[in-house]
């Protein structure tokens, strides 16, 4: 296969730690032609690489494998002839392919998809900064990573690999680009291939490939309906066919451990998908027909709750992580269920059917926060959690501070901000400080307006203000008349050396000064829930 040319032209002799540096079949694509003469600031566009194998292409190239259809080896598939495109790209794929010289020897990772090594290191990178500066290693391989995904905007991916690679910090535009790749390499057709009891016969590296485009396509397939569900966007996959045998992986000879995990998240998923469909539109309109329906989906969330419980309980015991994953995931559910329910409401204003489920939601919230601070198996692995179960404790607790400021009458304040306070400090140890520095916030803002003295219980004894809020600490003799009275180092229990030092409100960021100004009215969306 031809040799690419460097990412950025800098000279003779790049190294691997050097901007210049490009190892070859960058993320599959073959690159165009070399332009020795020209300085680039952005990768060069793709061509139309064959792909690494005939079974890791669109879907359309027939199998050697033995088939009772009655098509040939030369022939389209009967599948694809309302795609003609796709089918003479595939085609000619193939026959590229096959004129390649087979190498006995499997590439390495980092030669096989460089955008997919590049994004596993810029994660790693990102995880051992915890709440320090990010390191040089996250800055270059995040660079790298993405200058890999504009090329892929403009051409064919031929691998796996790239789909589970289209990783950002903000993930909502590169997972509508991962699903769109992932239906270019023919993965929503995964497991539809492998219920197919047709007697078609399979090689051992065919059902591998299947196995492996299921379970990419499964994770891709929450992924964008969380992002959908989580900022209020509308769901832009809504072929439910692509995911109705998920269950296969479990009693498949190729399954693993993990799949019992992702087939648990993709049903819930698609409840959850249902239920909003069905309460959006009602925009906050609560009546006897919204609590029926909202009984039914807590009974359904429950039945849900209680299938997946009893298949991690086959292979893992009471105390387990996944475990102890699932049911948070229940009591989350059932908190997101009201949310969605109460959209646009007013909550100083409710009736009682309104009020009955918000109480509720305040069980729900509680029960799944103490799931996350009596769980030593889920304190030690929240170091490493994905962003989603960061958001899940973070509006649980934002939750119960908003709920302990409309109803501080009815409500165990003692309790509730012992709990959030606890969790507070979970986030800052484990590197969350974004959302620690929220609940902290709402927390004075909590016992200000109940008229409680004192700051945190649970300071750490050593712990300043992360990096990014330090900019926010200003001179007492500053005030700003314009906004609320400024925090004290005491009040968001933390440790500074000169005690006498304020947090300014003005210096907040604007996503936490909205919250200042209207504590605690706080929406679903608002929190990416």
């Amino acid at each position: 296969m031809v040799q690419q040319p460097p990412m950025y032209n800098n000279g003779p002799g790049p190294s691997r730690d050097g901007p210049g540096f490009m190892p070859p079949h960058r993320n599959g694509f073959e690159m165009g032609p070399p332009q020795a003469e020209r300085t680039r600031s952005f990768p060069p566009l793709p061509g139309f690489a064959p792909p690494p194998h005939k079974y890791a292409t669109y879907g359309i190239v027939p199998s050697t494998a033995p088939s009772s259809e009655d098509e040939s080896e030369d022939t389209l598939p009967r599948a694809n002839l309302n795609a003609p495109i796709e089918a003479l790209q595939g085609l000619a794929n193939a026959a590229a392919e096959m004129a390649a010289v087979p190498s006995a020897e499997p590439p390495r990772l980092m030669e096989r998809t460089p955008w997919t090594f590049d994004a596993i290191l810029a994660v790693a990178g990102k995880i051992r900064s915890g709440n320090g500066p990010l390191s040089p290693t996250f800055y270059k391989c995040l660079e790298e990573a993405q200058g890999i995904a504009r090329s892929s905007l403009f051409g064919p991916v031929v691998r796996k690999e790239a789909v589970q690679a289209a990783w950002s910090t903000n993930g909502w535009l590169p997972s509508g680009h991962a699903m769109r790749m992932a239906l270019d390499l023919g993965l929503h057709r995964a497991l539809e291939k492998l219920a197919d009891d047709s007697g078609k016969q399979r090689t051992a590296d065919e059902e591998r490939d299947l196995v492996v485009s299921a379970r990419i396509w499964l994770c891709l397939y929450w992924f964008d309906h969380q992002m959908s569900l989580g900022t209020g966007r509308p769901i832009v996959l809504r072929d439910e066919n692509s995911i109705r045998h998920c269950r296969l992986l479990l009693t498949h000879p190729m399954s693993s451990p993990t799949d019992v995990r992702l087939i648990s998240l993709v049903e819930l998923i698609a409840q959850k998908t249902q239920i909003y469909e069905t309460l959006t539109p009602l925009n906050g309109q609560v009546n006897h027909n919204t609590m029926s329906f909202i009984r039914r989906a807590n009974i359904a969330l429950d039945k849900w709750w209680a299938e997946c419980d009893d298949l991690h309980r086959q292979t893992m015991d009471q105390d387990s992580l996944l475990r102890k994953i699932l049911a948070g995931e229940l009591h989350y559910a059932k908190l997101w269920v009201v949310c969605v329910a109460l959209r646009g409401v007013a909550w100083d204003k409710m009736p009682f059917e309104q009020r009955e489920l918000a109480f509720q939601a305040k069980d729900a919230a509680s029960n799944c926060l103490s799931i996350f601070l009596t769980s030593s198996e889920y304190r030690a692995a929240l170091r490493y959690a994905v962003h989603d179960s960061l958001v899940t404790a973070a509006f649980s607790g934002l939750f119960l501070l908003k709920m302990a400021s409309l109803f501080p009458a009815e409500l165990d304040l003692g309790a509730i901000i012992g709990q959030v306070e606890q969790l507070a400090q979970l986030l800052s140890e484990v590197a969350a400080e974004r959302y620690a520095l929220a609940l902290r916030i709402m927390l004075a803002n909590l016992r200000r307006k109940v008229g409680m003295v004192g700051g945190m219980n649970t300071p750490a004894p050593t712990m300043p203000p992360p990096s990014f809020a330090q900019e926010m600490i200003v001179s007492p003799t500053f005030v700003d008349p314009n906004m609320p009275p400024p925090f004290t180092m005491e009040e968001l229990g933390f440790v500074w050396p000169n005690n006498q030092n304020i947090f300014s409100p003005s210096a907040i960021p604007v996503w936490l000064q909205e919250q200042v100004r209207r504590p605690y009215v706080l929406s679903c969306e608002e929190q990416g829930c």
